[in-house]
């Protein structure tokens, strides 16, 4: 048994005994801190730039404009819609009125015929 551990040992190293340890380069926490602050305002520096450029300006003076917009025409389709529903219960109603009077027609027509039929029936005799 020993032979075979003395020959893995002399293959690897006494590294698979050994504790694992990590190296690091030494960085004060000044620097650290520093590199942080300096990347915060540098963001910080872009995120001004890109929201006070004049582009921007123009671009929120037209969404105000196209919200304006958006509004009106809401007001607009609303009146619409409401046309739309009178519109629509004078047709039902009309649709209504000429079907009772297209009935009422045809019954003074058969009235009319029966009529007739007894006029003609009489001056027949």
């Amino acid at each position: 048994m020993k032979p075979i551990r003395r020959r893995i040992r002399r293959h690897f190293g006494h590294t698979l005994s050994a504790k694992r340890v990590t190296i690091r380069t030494h960085r004060s926490r000044y620097y650290q801190v520093a590199l942080l602050a300096s990347l915060v305002l540098l963001g910080a520096g872009i995120t001004y730039w890109a929201m006070h450029d004049s582009e921007t300006d123009t671009i929120r003076q037209q969404l105000q404009q196209l919200t304006q917009q958006n509004k009106e025409l809401e007001v607009k389709l609303v009146g619409a819609q409401r046309e739309l529903q009178v519109e629509l219960a004078t047709n039902n109603n009309l649709a209504k009125e000429l079907a009772s009077v297209h009935d009422e027609n045809l019954k003074i027509k058969e009235d009319l015929m029966f009529y007739k039929n007894m006029v003609e029936g009489k001056k027949r005799r």
